[in-house]
Parts: C-alpha cells; sequence; structure tokens
C-alpha cells in the first residue's frame, strides 16, 4: 500500500493537476542582457527598463499605445498583384509571402489607420520589420497614397512610422517606382496645408530613406535608430575608411542637423499631441477632462454664493 499511496496515486494527480506554464514569459535585453518580464516590457512598450534599449515593436502594438483608449480603425488599402514578375530565387515569392504572413498575423508591411491621439485626429501608417524587412513594395506604395489620400479627406495630419530594409527585390523596378509615388502623396499632404509627420525607427534604410522617410515637415527619431541609405559597412569597404562613432544613428544625425528630435518611445504621443495641435492651430491639448455637474449640482453651488451677497 505504501508504494500505491506513496508513488502512484501522486504521479496520477500530477497529470491532471500539472498546469502549462507559458513560454517565453522573459525576455532578454540585447543591450544591457537584463532579463525582463514580458508584461513588464510590453507595458513599457518594448522599451528595456534598465538602459532605456528600444527593442522592435509591431505596428499593432504601436498603435495601441499611440491612440486614446488603444481605439483605432484600419484604413484599407488597394490590393497589388500578387507576383508580377514571377520571381523565385531559392523560394517562390508567393511562399515567402505567405511564410510573412504566418510570422506575423499581418497581411503586408504596413499598417494604415485612422483614430485620436489626445483628442485630436489624425492619420497614421507604420511598417512592420518583422514582414520580410518591412521592404517596400507596391502594397508599401498603395498604402502610403491611401494614408494620404485619407488624411486629406479628412483633413487631418499625416503620421508615418518608418522601418525597413530598403525596397523589395522580388518586385524588381516595380518596388522602386514607389519612391516617385509616394513622394507625390506626400506632395497632396503638402498642397492640402496638412502636416507630415515621420517618426524614423530602428532601422530605416534604403530607398525608403531616399523618399517618404525623409520628406517630413517634422523629423523624429527614436534613440540609436540606424537611419541611413547605404549601410555603414558598404560605406567603409568603399572609401576605406573607419568612419566615426555612432555614425548614421539618430543622435549622430541630429547633431548633423537631418534630424528635428531624437524622443525616447514612451514620450512619443505626448510629443506628437503637441506637435500635431500645433501644427492645426489648434490650443494645448487637455490633461484630463472632469463631467459638466447636472442642474442639481450646479444650482447647490450657486446658492451659497447668493446669500453670501
Amino acid at each position: 500500500m505504501n508504494w500505491i499511496t506513496n508513488y502512484v496515486r501522486p504521479t496520477i494527480n500530477s497529470f491532471f493537476s500539472r498546469r502549462e506554464v507559458p513560454e517565453n514569459l522573459w525576455t532578454k535585453c540585447e543591450s544591457c542582457g537584463t532579463m525582463l518580464f514580458h508584461r513588464e516590457l510590453r507595458d513599457n512598450q518594448n522599451v528595456c527598463t534598465n538602459c532605456g534599449h528600444h527593442m522592435a515593436i509591431t505596428p499593432r502594438e504601436r498603435f495601441e499605445h499611440l491612440f486614446d483608449g488603444g481605439i483605432f480603425t484600419e484604413v484599407a488599402v488597394p490590393e497589388p498583384i500578387a507576383d508580377p514578375l514571377q520571381f523565385r530565387d531559392q523560394k517562390k515569392y508567393p511562399d515567402r509571402m505567405k511564410a510573412a504572413q504566418k510570422k506575423t498575423g499581418e497581411k503586408e508591411a504596413m499598417l494604415v489607420a485612422e483614430g485620436e491621439i489626445g483628442r485630436t485626429p489624425i492619420v497614421a501608417a507604420a511598417q512592420d520589420f518583422t514582414f520580410m524587412g518591412g521592404s517596400m513594395g507596391m502594397y508599401v506604395g498603395n498604402a502610403i497614397i491611401a494614408g494620404a489620400e485619407r488624411a486629406v479627406e479628412m483633413g487631418r495630419p499625416f503620421v508615418l512610422f518608418s522601418a525597413a530594409g530598403g525596397a523589395r527585390m522580388q518586385e524588381g523596378i516595380l518596388s522602386l517606382m514607389q519612391m516617385p509615388r509616394t513622394t507625390v502623396a506626400v506632395q497632396m499632404l503638402k498642397e492640402a496645408n496638412l502636416p507630415y509627420i515621420v517618426v524614423l525607427t530602428h532601422p530605416t534604410t534604403g530607398g525608403v530613406t531616399a523618399s517618404y522617410a525623409m520628406l517630413g515637415d517634422i523629423q523624429i527619431a527614436e534613440p540609436n535608430a540606424l537611419i541611413c541609405f547605404a549601410g555603414p559597412r558598404v560605406i567603409e569597404q568603399t572609401i576605406r575608411e573607419k568612419l566615426p562613432e555612432g555614425f548614421q544613428r539618430a543622435e549622430y544625425l541630429l547633431d548633423h542637423g537631418m534630424l528635428d528630435r531624437v524622443t525616447p518611445r514612451t514620450k512619443l504621443r505626448e510629443e506628437l499631441i503637441t506637435i500635431t495641435r500645433m501644427l492645426m492651430g489648434q490650443p494645448p491639448a487637455v490633461a484630463g477632462d472632469l463631467p459638466a455637474p447636472d442642474e442639481a449640482a450646479a444650482a447647490a453651488i450657486e446658492a451659497p454664493a447668493e446669500e453670501q451677497k
């Protein structure tokens, strides 16, 4: 009986009472090596609470922190031709797309949405670097045009978060044509006297930097973001010289006049509220709203004032 009581019964009970422990409860900071609890990291917008290192964040997560109450509406984007060049390297282009969609849960590399920040209505677009390196293809071009047209239609500022490795090679010249297309979309906003604000995140490179990412009325970057056309390794090999410390990083570009601000992600929402309201000629945002008193409460307040008179 001792064997049954001491071994068999506890073993059977352990199978029924065993709790599944979720995986990936902890994330290691790439910069300082600190182990961060997943909820704490999520609440801090994927910014290390120890050293301030900015980790990757998806467009959907970014919008949940950006918009009031995390509420936003997606803007419809026209679908381009799926595989215009019938491109294939190690895999077929449609197979790469399916793998990226399964990995990210998103349709493409850019998400466009509208909503309010600090009660200020805006249209926003954000690139997802985990989706094929955030590469700029025809869909990304269509997304920026759709966002700009929606902003012009509604008379709202357009805020864009860039994160890309450049143009999408599987679409060849068609991806490069998105550079002038998106430039025209930005010009639409300027002609409508609407603010176009760009937030450059890590990394923003290639044809994206050479087009819509550097055409903003206000250029903001997240700390230590790599922002360039050609990467530092390519430049060093070309000129055969050692580049300065921090070359092509956000702080270096700010010191050399290519950016207006370098703002931590956790303070970005407040800064965007201030800038958009200023550029739209609106008064400063109200930090907190109090409900209007009902008639009975108003009468009770006014009565003592009348008696004092």
